[in-house]
């Protein structure tokens, strides 16, 4: 079955490398066709170019997701680029129309939250721009009439055939009809490469006669689309006024200027006066101004000064410009020697809007937060009757003032790098990128805004927090820090303590240092005499201290653990009070709204609002048109600080990663249980229901997987014999190959029980013991494991269970990880494969996934490969939880056993 006909439609992710792949999750209201379903994914097939053009030239009323919307919209650039580069007689598209890269930055800026959202840039769109270039000239030269015949197939607003220009021109002469209109057409291609243009009733004359009818319509036929849209066109095309010059009022050129959009979607080029045409069209605004004197206070709570004013260009208006603006009718106004537009009624709407904003200013202030939102054009305080329109907002700005302005752009400033080149007094050598991220958290600290550290697992979160640790030290600036971190990295934190910040005084609060009463009992008086305390988010509920204690720095490291806002771990975390918050993830915050919320409801509490402010803001960016998520992108990306270890100009040293699937077969015993398994299933679901029903499913998928492992973990039988497994088949020969190579390897299993019995196979196959390390490995002695694997040469394998060793450990000494079985969520194995793809690592990381062949493992292997990071609908929670919902036909296609493509026969 289609996706479309399953209530699904496709969306985008890009990849690292810059690649857009196509993914299908349940559809947000009516489905795609089927027929256009399968054209974008042909095209996408083909290419990122090939697609992007595709949606441009061919999707244009179709409704997509919005991050293929996206993606349409720098199609649809190109594509309207070409039919106003590209001169009718030419047969072929010999040169691509350059972009604007005015244009590509206002496009990556409205990019939507999408999985590898904070790659795009203007850079990227123009090397995609590249590839539609590359992807037209091939699919122009395929067709018999070229350019002109390619897009005219996919869609009329392209037709190229012969192109009618509307002109308008200021005629001084005439103070009356000050607006000259002529309609021309494109005749030919003169010496100097610019098209002739001869005024459009020649064509009547030139292409007169039976033999040139089809030119002629072709020729016309932009102004027949264009007639049904506009009223005053389709009189001029009826009177005959279009084929002869015309004088206009005032009036008249602004109802043809406010209609260039609907000419152009016909296909007809327009020309008009440059102060038309600029990007920042000549148009008197209410102008605001926020924070031009520095505030009392700094954070979030800061209240900034706020001015209202009329102005032209930037100039304000005297008031008798103002009385005699106001008192026009709507449309042009000759103003300070040039044409303007005017709309007196939206520009009292607009300022009694935000004459309303000063007024509440000045009696109780206007908070940092609101004013960062005003700036981002980012409104979170929904009024019905008060809140302005789309079109309103185009005749207003917001401007930070003289302050406000130079407060943000310290943020990234690099200047401020320079308090760091040495070090910051840390025991190392930091790369460049990390020196600008300490200095990016000490701006951050020293406005009181937090922020959230967003690196790429294996660029060193930990060194530049110790970096910033080190600056306030040796500023002495007074407090206590509290640093939350899951259990498993107590033992990573205090080493790289100990290691680059000897100096540093730090309390370990956690049960596997002190005993969780004395922990309790510790005087306030004895906390204070450490610099750092660092505990677990586990810990921080059950002791009242922590939530009392006034913390200088509250820094969160795996901070998605708040992302459930409703959690009673992230409500805990949340009421510690603090000066200054940070929040530490290698996961990107920006895929899915909610968490994005929650983490900044930690950093700055008032910068997004109440989560129903937050929901409804996003709700109304949904349904702008195009650039919909550049006011909240503009609004939270100065608290961001992401970079990608993939970015070479972040880090140029770092090896390649591979992925590759390996395949697995089942042997005749896990194919045998396996199809029992799957006759059971089908009896049971078909009887049960409701929660009952969810709680045997997921218990079967349990089944499932454990019998791809190996029998005996399904039958409990401890028998474990290698020849009854498939996957244990392929993990001999995978290892026998490392060995050859004297390479090391590390192998996940999301099983405990597993752990042993695949160290003592791999000791067999690698003729020595390797090293074993899961949830019940006591948390002290986990660094001195880390450091074995690391150090000693004789050591070839680790065994971990995922949640044990999937995040902050560095185990650079492995050059293959294998994932024995799939977790099925990407972001859990990425950050598990990442324990060897990061910094320090020398050689190629080759990652080797086992999949069990005609299995449910096959499928869900194809899903992810199509659907990689589906955090927002697929898979929160866990790929299973889905499955719960599926229908019996659905599920048992997903479980059904493919015997030839299984078992080796």
């Amino acid at each position: 079955m289609n996706a479309s006909e399953a209530g699904e439609w496709p969306l985008a992710r890009l990849t690292p490398g810059g690649h857009i792949i196509l993914q299908n999750v349940p559809a947000h209201g009516v489905p795609l066709s089927l027929n256009s379903s399968k054209r974008i994914t042909h095209a996408f097939s083909q290419g990122s170019g090939h697609g992007i053009l595709h949606l441009g030239a061919s999707e244009l009323s179709t409704e997509l997701h919005s991050s293929l919307g996206f993606w349409r919209d720098l199609g649809q650039e190109f594509v309207a680029r070409v039919c106003t580069h590209w001169e009718p007689n030419e047969s072929s598209l010999t040169t691509i129309p350059k972009p604007n890269i005015e244009k590509l930055e206002a496009i990556a800026q409205g990019a939507p939250p999408m999985v590898g959202g904070e790659l795009v840039s203007s850079f990227l769109l123009a090397r995609l721009w590249t590839e539609m270039g590359e992807a037209l000239t091939i699919e122009a030269g395929a067709s018999p009439g070229g350019v002109q015949a390619y897009l005219s197939e996919h869609n009329s607003v392209w037709n190229v055939l012969g192109k009618v220009c509307f002109h308008l021109a200021e005629n001084k002469n005439d103070t009356e009809y000050p607006f000259a209109f002529i309609a021309t057409y494109g005749h030919q291609v003169s010496r100097d490469a610019t098209a002739q243009q001869l005024p459009l009733h020649r064509a009547l004359k030139e292409y007169s006669g039976e033999k040139n009818k089809e030119r002629l319509l072709s020729l016309l036929a932009p102004l027949k689309r264009v007639a049904d849209k506009s009223k005053t066109m389709a009189e001029w095309i009826d009177s005959g006024d279009i084929y002869q010059p015309l004088a206009l009022t005032p009036q008249e050129a602004h109802q043809f200027l406010s209609e260039i959009p609907l000419y152009e979607q016909a296909g007809l080029v327009v020309r008009v006066p440059n102060w038309w045409n600029s990007r920042n069209r000549a148009r008197p605004q209410v102008s605001v101004s926020v924070g031009t004197k520095a505030p009392s206070s700094l954070g979030m709570d800061a209240l900034l000064d706020f001015d209202v004013r009329l102005t032209l260009g930037g100039k304000s208006l005297t008031k008798k410009e103002i009385e005699t603006l106001l008192s026009s009718s709507e449309g042009l106004m000759f103003l300070k020697g040039s044409w303007v537009e005017v709309d007196p009624e939206k520009l009292v709407e607009v300022l009694e809007h935000f004459r309303k904003i000063e007024k509440e200013a000045q009696e109780g202030g206007l908070s940092f937060a609101e004013g960062l939102r005003l700036l981002a054009g980012a409104q979170l305080r929904h009024d019905v009757e008060g809140e302005l329109t789309e079109e309103e907002r185009e005749w207003s700005e917001v401007v930070g003032g003289k302050w406000l302005v130079k407060r943000l752009a310290s943020l990234g400033d690099p200047k401020i790098a320079k308090e760091i080149e040495n070090g910051a007094g840390l025991n190392a050598t930091l790369r460049p990128y990390q020196k600008k991220g300490i200095a990016w958290l000490w701006s951050l600290y020293s406005l009181g805004l937090g922020g959230c550290l967003a690196d790429d697992m294996g660029l060193g979160k930990t060194i530049q927090v110790l970096g910033l640790l080190s600056l306030l030290r040796r500023k002495k600036v007074a407090g206590v820090d509290l640093l939350v971190v899951p259990a498993s990295l107590i033992d990573n934190w205090q080493g790289e303590m100990k290691r680059f910040l000897p100096r540093l005084k730090v309390l370990i609060a956690h049960a596997s240092h002190l005993s969780t009463a004395k922990i309790k009992a510790l005087p306030l008086s004895e906390v204070n005499a450490y610099d750092v305390v660092v505990t677990t988010y586990g810990t921080v509920g059950r002791v009242p201290w922590m939530k009392a204690h006034d913390w200088r720095c509250l820094i969160l490291d795996e901070a998605q653990a708040i992302k459930n806002p409703a959690a009673q771990q992230t409500r805990a975390i949340k009421s510690v009070s603090a000066q200054w918050r940070l929040a530490l993830t290698g996961t990107p915050v920006e895929n899915k709204l909610g968490d994005l919320w929650s983490i900044f409801d930690f950093i700055n509490p008032s910068l997004l609002g109440t989560t129903k402010q937050f929901s409804d803001f996003c709700k109304r960016l949904s349904q702008k048109k195009s650039g919909v998520y550049a006011p909240l992108r503009q609004l939270v990306q100065p608290y961001i600080l992401r970079r990608l270890k993939t970015d070479k100009s972040v880090i140029s040293d770092l090896p390649e990663k591979t992925e590759v699937s390996a395949h697995c077969l089942l042997s005749k015993k896990q194919a045998a249980l396996y199809q029992e398994s799957v006759d059971e299933m089908t009896r049971i679901v078909e009887e049960v229901e409701g929660i009952k029903r969810r709680g045997i499913i997921l218990s079967f998928l349990l089944r499932f997987k454990q019998i791809c492992n190996h029998p005996s973990q399904w039958l409990g039988d401890g028998e474990y014999d290698p020849e009854q497994s498939g996957k244990f088949t392929r993990l001999r020969e995978l290892c026998e190959s490392i060995v050859a190579r004297q390479d090391k390897v590390l192998i996940f299993t999301q099983f405990r029980a597993m752990t042993d019995v695949l160290a003592s196979f791999l000791s067999e196959v690698f003729g020595k013991p390797g090293l074993v390390l899961h949830g019940g490995t006591p948390i002290k002695n986990r660094q001195s494991l880390v450091k074995k694997f690391q150090e000693d040469e004789e050591v070839p394998f680790m065994i971990l269970s995922l949640k044990a060793g999937g995040t902050g450990l560095n185990l650079t000494a492995a050059s293959h990880v294998i994932h024995f079985d799939r977790w099925w969520n990407p972001a859990v194995e990425k950050q598990a494969t990442d324990r060897a793809f990061r910094i320090g690592q020398k050689k190629n990381v080759l990652v080797h996934q086992f999949v069990c062949k005609g299995t449910i493992e096959e499928r869900i292997d194809a899903m992810l490969a199509s659907k990689q990071s589906l955090s927002d609908e697929i898979l929160a929670g866990g790929v299973e939880s889905s499955f719960t919902e599926m229908n019996n036909q659905e599920l048992l296609k997903l479980v059904s056993l493919d015997v030839k493509s299984a078992v080796e026969l």
